[in-house]
């Protein structure tokens, strides 16, 4: 081997990694809620971003849920069958649509917000109230960073 090679980040020290680690430490318990209740993450994600922000476009749905418009089609898809979201015609431009929550997908939203709150509480109190915003704190900034052109 090289020596003289620069060797990879440890990776506990690797942002990416250490991302997708804390990612599954809070996801795993809501994995199971959403399980019980019958739905995705992602199909979770689009429920509430609507619920959140009202009637959107699929472009800005996509956006706020964190999914390819590609993928988000056949969740409005799903959504749409089980009758937790509504579609319509956009009401001037025609060739785009409006995408609601229905009283069936706020339901859902309602029917879990206990265990959703629960998971929030927990690790709201095993991380710290103050350690826990100034990471959301410092995540948010982390997302409206703005990487320069160029390779």
């Amino acid at each position: 081997m090289d020596s003289h090679r620069p060797k990879p980040t440890e990776t506990n020290r690797s942002l990416p990694i250490a991302l997708l680690r804390a990612r599954e430490r809070v996801m795993g318990p809501i994995r199971n809620m959403l399980s019980k209740a019958g739905v995705t993450e992602q199909q979770w994600r689009v429920l509430r971003v609507l619920d959140e922000r009202g009637t959107l476009d699929p472009t800005e749905i996509a956006d706020r849920s964190c999914l390819l418009l590609p993928s988000l089609t056949r969740i409005l898809q799903t959504l749409e069958a089980k009758g937790m979201v509504a579609r319509a015609p956009h009401p001037t431009d025609r060739r785009k649509q409006q995408i609601s929550i229905t009283e069936t997908g706020r339901q859902l939203i309602l029917d879990n917000l206990e265990e959703s709150q629960q998971l929030n509480a927990w690790l709201r109190d095993e991380f710290g109230q103050e350690k826990l915003d100034a990471l959301l704190d410092l995540l948010n900034e982390l997302d409206a960073l703005e990487r320069p052109a160029g390779p």
